[in-house]
């Protein structure tokens, strides 16, 4: 059959040509995006604008606190895990300038029980149930613990100066509390990296998250400080100035600081904060030993939890995000915004490459058998193929050097063989978040879609953390 002259299996050929130019020209965008930003790295690290900071040794956890502070942890059936995480911040925090508000729902009595048991009567806990049964979203949970910090101040409780957030399952830094207490007193916000535990149990799945958040939070979020674009809350492991938090709260109609409509109100939170004109800052620092001063915590080892995970991410950032926070007026931040959504773009060019690879690998196959036409690379398709060969290079070695700098080589090694899982995971997290989005258009209502949590990081003698399953 023949189609405007051409053969079928000429017409074959030429979607694979084009497909194939696509394809590689929208990765060689990406490769050229991440360049910019690997090059300002490079750059600001050899001018020393972004060199890690070393604490003295003298640091203790012990300082007392220069302004009172509370710890907001939102949860909804986390009583695996919560127990452990307080009982660990009482101990590695013990200033009495500290408050640990916990957010429960009156449907979860064994949270609740397991919050009950962990703080052991220590005052500087306080248990907040929520006025209605959960789950509700993070953001009204969230809320729910700020109102409650401010009946504790009419009440007569010292007013708090800096509120931090963090989530059930994480694993503070002893000398987080006394850095970030420092550094408040000239920035309204600030985020420490995020360091995730490697999971021997689950070494392409759950461990995936290492090499993620080892180049992001030890490159992208220094660059991203450095230029004085935004600096996106984790939402973890980050601190507010209260006074700000309050300006928050008062430009919203709800009068409360997060949304309760939003999937990432972490995210949002420090994208209002740079509109506002607060100062943020993203704080890295390593200890006297060498270890980076994070918040470590065990990410989801299951395929189809990391997914749910990421579908929120993209759904809330990319999709939602882009309806509820808009753009800027300034070039950089519009950059950076354009980086935090590309996710629904790149799972579809990522889906599309790997559709081609057995696309061309069938008409291949054909050939050898004696049907079809031969596939000729054009000069222009071989030079995007040898450059996006070496753009894929490149992003290796850069992720084996930043896994590795905090996990070591066999891990970097680890993380560039994950490579196309971590592709599949963004591929299928993609595809669910813009159907979650469809469906919200169309009226379906937002619900704290939370990981479940069945792990938790701890210390061993020479203060490494390895995951513990509870």
């Amino acid at each position: 059959m023949e189609l405007a002259g051409f053969t079928a299996e000429q017409w074959l050929v030429l979607v694979q040509h084009e497909l194939l130019l696509f394809t590689g020209l929208m990765f060689l965008a990406g490769a050229v995006d991440e360049w910019a930003v690997d090059l300002l790295w490079l750059y600001y690290r050899a001018t020393g604008r972004t060199k890690t900071a070393r604490l003295p040794d003298q640091f203790a956890s012990s300082t007392p606190l220069r302004r009172q502070a509370a710890v907001f942890i939102p949860t909804w059936a986390e009583a695996p895990v919560i127990g452990m995480t307080i009982r660990h911040i009482l101990r590695v925090w013990p200033q009495d300038g500290l408050r640990i508000y916990v957010g429960c729902y009156p449907n979860d009595p064994d949270t609740m029980s397991a919050v009950i048991e962990a703080a052991g009567g220590d005052p500087r806990v306080k248990l907040v149930i929520a006025d209605e049964p959960g789950p509700t979203t993070k953001a009204g949970c969230l809320n729910r613990l700020y109102r409650a910090l401010r009946d504790d101040e009419q009440r007569g409780h010292a007013r708090i100066g800096t509120i931090i957030l963090h989530d059930a399952e994480d694993l503070v830094d002893q000398s987080a509390l006394t850095l970030i207490d420092a550094a408040m007193q000239t920035a309204d916000f600030v985020q420490l990296p995020v360091l995730p535990a490697p999971q021997p149990a689950s070494r392409w799945i759950g461990s995936h998250y290492c090499e993620e958040f080892a180049e992001q939070h030890g490159k992208a979020m220094l660059v991203r400080d450095t230029i004085g674009a935004s600096i996106p809350s984790a939402g973890v492991g980050c601190a507010v100035d209260r006074g700000w938090l309050d300006r928050v709260a008062r430009r919203n109609a709800s009068g409360m600081p997060f949304a309760a409509d939003s999937l990432t109100e972490d995210y949002e939170l420090g994208l209002t904060l740079d509109e506002l004109g607060a100062q943020s800052r993203f704080l890295r620092a390593r200890g006297a030993d060498g270890h980076l001063v994070a918040t470590r915590a065990c990410f989801p080892s299951d395929l189809t939890d990391a997914v749910r995970q990421k579908t929120r991410w993209v759904n809330g950032i990319a999709l939602h995000g882009w309806d509820r926070t808009g753009w800027s007026a300034r070039p950089l931040e519009i950059w950076m915004r354009l980086r935090d959504r590309r996710g629904p773009l790149t799972a579809f060019v990522l889906a599309l490459a790997y559709a081609l690879l057995f696309f061309a690998g069938g008409l291949q196959i054909a050939h050898w058998l004696g049907w079809g036409e031969p596939f000729q690379l054009t000069p222009a398709l071989r030079a995007v193929l040898l450059a996006n060969a070496f753009a894929l290079a490149w992003r290796a070695a850069w992720r084996f050097a930043f896994t590795a700098r905090e996990y070591g080589a066999l891990e970097g090694a680890r993380a560039v063989l994950r490579i196309p899982l971590a592709n599949v995971i963004a591929i299928m997290a993609g595809r669910r978040a813009l159907v979650a989005y469809w469906r919200a258009l169309r009226g379906a209502q937002v619900t704290w879609d939370k990981t479940s949590h069945s792990a938790h990081p701890v210390l061993d003698a020479q203060g490494r953390f390895v995951k513990v399953a509870v």
